[in-house]
């Protein structure tokens, strides 16, 4: 597929940031978009809302559904993918982009944060994932897209954030296990994670963040859209960089991403190499 045109895309959490990104990149291909998140009044810190949300998609030539989910609830999940099929008649796509963060040590991080992160990232992955995959299973060229990192067991990424790390794991382990579970039915399982920091309005009040060392999320967007239009029998259990999918589709200069253009980026979480 070269576009989106006509495919209906699921995606948790996409009231704002990445998740928004990736809806607007959809939508200027004409695709339909159900936004399933919490927010339907204004964050005191975070902007956007469901509603705010669907303004923009379809302003920016798509259709859209606002929903408002908890995603850690099962019958608000169910409620919200039969709410897409009566809208739409199906499913092609879903973004696994909801997430909680707590980059917080054992004894710093209680039990209802712990809760929170699983609830969202594992959980949340999980459910959202069996419920859509019934419709997925009958979709032309049907994707699961997860942002989420590589699997990487080196100690420095538990040891300060063993509870956050756990439970973004959780959502790469679901990629894992998924790719190969459906892979005869030709369901794309892939996981999304960004090769350096994503200036997203929920990273500035992350104590310590810098977001003039990261780029827009509208890398993450491209990437997503490089992803989501391959056929899904070529391309499953992956865990893919923004970065290097772009660069396998003949991009060279990233400078347009960037936040401050020529200052040093900073490698995002869970990834060894250097930048």
């Amino acid at each position: 597929m070269s576009d989106l045109k006509g495919k209906t895309l699921f995606i948790s959490g996409g009231s704002r940031g990445i998740g928004l990104a990736i809806a607007l990149r959809a939508a200027r291909d004409g695709a339909n978009v159900v936004i399933a998140a919490k927010t339907v009044e204004p964050h005191p810190k975070l902007p956007g809302t469901i509603y705010t949300a669907v303004e923009e998609i379809e302003a920016a030539g798509g259709k859209a559904l606002p929903v408002q989910t908890d995603i850690r609830e099962e019958e608000q999940v169910l409620a919200a993918v039969e709410q897409a099929v009566e809208r739409f008649g199906g499913i092609d796509i879903l973004v696994n982009n909801a997430s909680a963060i707590s980059l917080t040590g054992t004894l710093a991080t209680p039990m209802k944060r712990f809760d929170l992160m699983m609830g969202v990232n594992t959980r949340g992955t999980y459910l959202c994932s069996r419920a859509c995959l019934p419709h997925l299973k009958r979709a032309a060229n049907p994707h699961i897209l997860t942002l989420s990192p590589p699997l990487n067991l080196n100690p420095r990424w538990f040891k300060d954030h063993v509870a956050y790390t756990i439970a973004k794991y959780g959502m790469s382990m679901c990629v894992l296990g998924m790719a190969e579970e459906f892979r005869a039915d030709g369901v794309a399982v892939n996981a999304l994670w960004p090769r350096t920091t994503i200036a997203t309005a929920a990273l500035q009040i992350i104590p310590g963040a810098s977001p003039e060392l990261g780029r827009k999320p509208e890398i993450m967007a491209d990437a997503a859209h490089r992803v989501l239009t391959r056929d899904a029998r070529s391309l499953t259990g992956r865990f893919l960089i923004d970065e290097d999918v772009l660069r396998e589709a003949g991009v060279s200069d990233f400078s347009a991403y960037a936040v401050k253009p020529g200052a040093a980026l900073r490698l995002d979480l869970f990834l060894d190499e250097r930048p």
